[in-house]
């Protein structure tokens, strides 16, 4: 397998394509109809050379930022380098920085799987995505597994990326969200009110880049130009971020299950913030559906 290999499944008008050495990533979900073709996610270089250039990919064992890179557990010190360009705290895990193997694979569905052994992050886990695509969109089920001889802290996401125009609305519930400085962490914990409301909003170019607390588990995305509306939901994801760049043209909106820097608050807050700790061969998922409803 190389950074050209990918994997495509098709149904209906729907093609999902993966791109497995390059972080397990979805490297194009497009709305087919007769020889023309529209990128539900946002559209990518073919091959895809860079995963933050993706569509989508996974976060794990962590999402979004470590603070410094530091952070300790029961008595264990551990340091993480920074892994993207700029930022000191490094973020999203190993997963999405690393190549997965395609275990499975047919017309509509794909199993990939990233294996880690300790290193700066200092435990054996294994990861795996599930994929299933139909007529009505498609489905991901992404699992972590603790392979090491001890317990080890884990949260799970999905980075989807979409297209946006002036007109591009978005719909959610959310009851908080963290202010953040000048280096996307967590400063303080308000409520979803005002720029932050995610109910049936314009969504392109807002300078967003926080995460939310309290979500409702579902989204919708519509536009007067596209053929369809988009449905997001994911029942384990109790948490959400949203990056929208000032200069528009794409956003994500991530389900997540931890909070951003849940790893450098005390462990007796771990709980409420949405991080999980995972005993020697206990593992933990996070199921991600895009559903596209014709209009």
């Amino acid at each position: 397998m190389n950074a050209r290999t990918i994997v495509t499944l098709t149904a209906g008008k729907l093609r999902l394509e993966l791109s497995p050495s390059i972080g397990g990533a979805i490297s194009g979900f497009d709305w087919v109809d007769g020889d023309h073709s529209r990128p539900i996610l946002r559209k990518c270089h073919s091959p895809l050379e860079k995963v933050l250039d993706a569509s989508n990919f996974p976060l794990v064992p962590y999402v979004n930022r470590v603070r410094g890179g530091q952070f300790s557990f029961r008595g264990r010190d551990v340091r993480l380098q920074p892994n993207m360009a700029g930022d000191p705290s490094p973020l999203h895990g190993q997963g999405w920085l690393n190549p997965w193997t395609v275990d499975e694979a047919d017309e509509r569905s794909a199993v990939l799987s990233f294996r880690h052994r300790a290193g700066e992050w200092p435990w054996n886990y294994e990861a795996r995505q599930a994929f299933k695509l139909d007529e009505g969109g498609f489905s991901v089920r992404l699992t972590c597994s603790n392979v090491s001889d001890g317990p080890m802290p884990c949260g799970l996401g999905q980075h989807p990326y979409f297209p946006c125009g002036p007109q591009t609305r978005f719909d959610t519930s959310v009851t908080c969200v963290w202010t953040i400085d000048e280096q996307a962490l967590p400063v303080a914990k308000v409520p979803a009110e005002g720029r932050y409301d995610l109910g049936n909003r314009l969504i392109c170019g807002q300078d967003l880049d926080n995460g939310f607390g309290g979500w409702g588990g579902a989204a919708r995305m519509s536009d007067p130009d596209w053929p369809y509306e988009l449905r997001l939901s994911s029942l384990e994801a109790k948490f959400f971020q949203v990056y929208s760049p000032p200069a528009g043209g794409i956003f994500a909106a991530e389900p997540v299950t931890h909070a951003n820097a849940a790893l450098n608050a005390p462990e007796e807050e771990w709980w409420e913030l949405g991080m999980r700790v995972l005993e020697p061969g206990e593992a933990t998922i996070l199921d991600m559906r895009i559903d596209v409803i014709p209009v």
